[in-house]
């Protein structure tokens, strides 16, 4: 597979800080590579590094074959690259039309603007000024910028940190339909779902270095524990049943019973348990590990919104 961006060795140092601390990776042509940590990680850092707004302190890095720290090479990398930064804005008081011709002139070249308004389905928000657009479909605009010289690799830097549900579902749909088009996309987020949903490759960083990298099912399936069982409210009787049947049984403080199915057996053995007696609860529910339980394992805490807990 043709490589889009190679990092070897990248440092970048604040004075006494490093933020980003000698990580590596490959992103291939025309996959969804997600880079996925808490706030402070380095993520964005990194990311302004790829882009030319920031220079490494040591390391190298290059994107579509161009030397991030060469001249030349960062002008061509601009020419082929969109960019989302987390705090997008633009004209107030310009429409979505107005705004996406502003920004195809600076280039000079780029998509059909009618054609990518339609891309981003803000049709009919063409004339709509961006001041009274909501965040979703300010979001879709930032997109829609990012995409008008029709790059060859889209940074897309927590393109759905504060949407709403529907509104991070519309996003998802986005960047799904850019991998279709063939671009590559460098995602950062700190939302593990969506890295799970999403991407090809995922890296997890934290405190500036890459603690885990693969597929998302390598990763679930090397450190993503065991599947569990839930009872709903199930209660002290039913821990009592099964606490001599499994290894790992937890009752939760909401009336919850937790158990860690690590063996094939484990499953039938509870569910005979469970049918033996009539203790009431209210649903059973299997849970298998995804990639918050592979950030739990790897680090010992949980990323809520970005932060660590």
């Amino acid at each position: 597979m043709e490589v889009a961006i190679e990092v070897k060795s990248l440092v970048k140092k604040y004075g006494n800080l490093t933020a980003v601390d000698g990580i590596s990776f490959t992103v291939h042509k025309g996959e969804v590579f997600a880079f996925v940590g808490p706030n402070g990680a380095g993520k964005t850092t990194t990311v302004e590094i790829l882009v030319c707004l920031r220079n490494l302190t040591s390391g190298e890095a290059r994107v579509n074959g161009f030397n991030v720290q060469d001249r030349k090479g960062q002008r061509e990398i601009r020419k082929r690259i969109g960019v989302l930064p987390q705090d997008f804005n633009t004209f107030d008081l310009l429409t979505v039309k107005e705004n996406l011709i502003y920004y195809k002139k600076m280039y000079g070249h780029g998509i059909d603007i009618d054609k990518l308004i339609e891309l981003v389905d803000l049709k009919d928000k063409t004339n709509a000024l961006y001041k009274n657009l909501s965040g979703g479909l300010k979001k879709r605009l930032a997109i829609a910028t990012a995409l008008v010289n029709d790059p060859e690799v889209v940074f897309l830097d927590e393109p759905t940190t504060g949407l709403d549900p529907r509104a991070r579902r519309d996003m998802w749909n986005l960047v799904k339909g850019l991998k279709e088009q063939g671009k590559t996309v460098f995602l950062t987020t700190h939302y593990m779902d969506e890295a799970e949903t999403l991407a090809d490759t995922v890296a997890i960083i934290n405190l500036g270095k890459i603690i885990a990298m693969g597929t998302p099912s390598e990763l679930i399936s090397k450190h993503g524990g065991t599947k569990t069982l839930i009872v709903k409210k199930g209660g002290k009787p039913l821990y009592d049943l099964l606490h001599p049947i499994l290894s790992e049984v937890k009752l939760e403080s909401d009336g919850d019973v937790v158990a860690a199915l690590k063996n094939e057996s484990d499953l039938a053995d509870a569910v005979l348990a469970l049918n033996s007696r009539k203790t009431e609860f209210e649903e059973l529910i299997i849970k298998r590990p995804n990639l918050e339980d592979v950030f739990l394992n790897l680090t010992g805490k949980k990323m809520v919104e970005g932060e660590l807990h």
